[in-house]
């Protein structure tokens, strides 16, 4: 083949791949690294996008608002045809989304609903709602175990309120808990309820481990703590931290029914130890798969598939959404579902 017939070839297979690489370009914007959760999420994301045959632009902001808007304006000015997001605070992005609208780039929001926006197409997450109520659920079964018939104290704590997700949560959990409060089962000694108490910014295990141990030193000195209510595996070992540093856990002193959520590591360990009560395993490859086809189908001109056209209202419209199945996961079936569908392996765990 002559010089000049191989040159005309290389730069049409360069066209080529350039063309690929602008008809196939997804923005990734994550929250942090800081939890194993996004990272998992990330790693996901990247691997079935590319398995698809796009190229993606992940980016993670470390729960930096600012930091996240400029990664997503970058990612419109790079010229993505969809931006996957995962807002840090939900309600910060309505400028963004409006600049991706105008550049003609469709915007699906991952786990966590964006707020306050017009221009949001689609939502994939799981029934958050549903992640409540298991959350409840196990810690009532929990508390009848370990402690026999009540009345319980339990005491409540929520997710970041700048997180939509944290709203679904603590309302799915108190479905279950608030009848029982009503008929004097459960007791939160501190009295401390609503949101606009027990909400925990950014997800923080260290405040959650120092609201804890204010509440332990305020209402329980004569009296014992029997569950707590904890939307997050993060919160959850802080949490945990508290109730150990005042002899919970030891001696006669029952550890409390403690739950949580995404299943990770530090969390299942402290289940099979005896501290942790249960967690949610939500499968991040899933939700990565459905996002995908969510891509698929924006960039191919077709509809994608939608199983919930009702419940995710962002204050301006309802988005249509594929909400997954989460999994309640504690010392019983937690290898059976854990390591037994290739999330984790034995050698993580033990």
């Amino acid at each position: 083949m002559k010089l000049k017939t191989i040159l005309a070839a290389a730069t049409a297979a360069i066209a080529l791949s350039a063309a690929a690489y602008a008809d196939g370009l997804v923005g990734i914007a994550m929250p942090t690294k800081s939890s194993a959760r996004w990272i998992a999420d990330g790693d996901n994301m990247v691997k079935e996008l590319e398995a698809a045959g796009y190229t993606a632009d992940l980016q993670y902001a470390e729960d930096d608002i600012p930091n996240q808007l400029a990664q997503i304006e970058n990612m419109i000015t790079k010229g993505v045809d969809v931006l996957v997001i995962a807002a840090i605070d939900g309600t910060t992005l309505s400028n963004a989304l409006e600049n991706a609208a105008a550049a003609g780039v469709k915007v699906i929001a991952y786990d966590r609903l964006i707020r306050d926006s017009g221009d949001l197409d689609y939502y994939a997450t799981f029934d958050n709602f549903k992640v409540g109520v298991q959350q409840a659920t196990s810690i009532v079964e929990g508390l009848k175990a370990r402690f026999g018939d009540g009345p319980y104290n339990v005491e409540l704590f929520g997710g970041s309120p700048d997180d939509n997700n944290a709203y679904f949560f603590y309302n799915g959990a108190m479905s279950v808990l608030q009848p029982l409060i009503d008929d004097g089962t459960v007791v939160v000694q501190s009295g401390q309820m609503g949101m606009d108490k027990v909400g925990t910014l950014r997800w923080d295990g260290a405040v959650a481990q120092a609201r804890m141990d204010n509440i332990l030193s305020a209402n329980y000195t004569d009296k014992e703590v029997h569950g707590v209510l904890s939307p997050y595996d993060g919160l959850s070992i802080g949490i945990l931290s508290s109730l150990k540093g005042v002899g919970y856990g030891s001696g006669d002193l029952k550890m409390p029914i403690v739950s949580g959520q995404d299943a990770e590591v530090p969390s299942v360990k402290s289940i099979l130890a005896g501290e942790q009560y249960s967690t949610v395993f939500k499968d991040t490859r899933e939700l990565a798969k459905v996002t995908v086809g969510m891509v698929n189908a924006v960039l191919g001109g077709s509809e994608p598939e939608i199983n919930d056209t009702t419940t995710y209202d962002n204050g301006v419209k309802v988005i249509p959404s594929y909400l997954l199945e989460p999994v309640a996961v504690d010392a019983s079936n937690w290898e059976e579902v854990l390591i037994g569908s290739g999330y984790y392996s034995m050698d993580q765990i033990k």
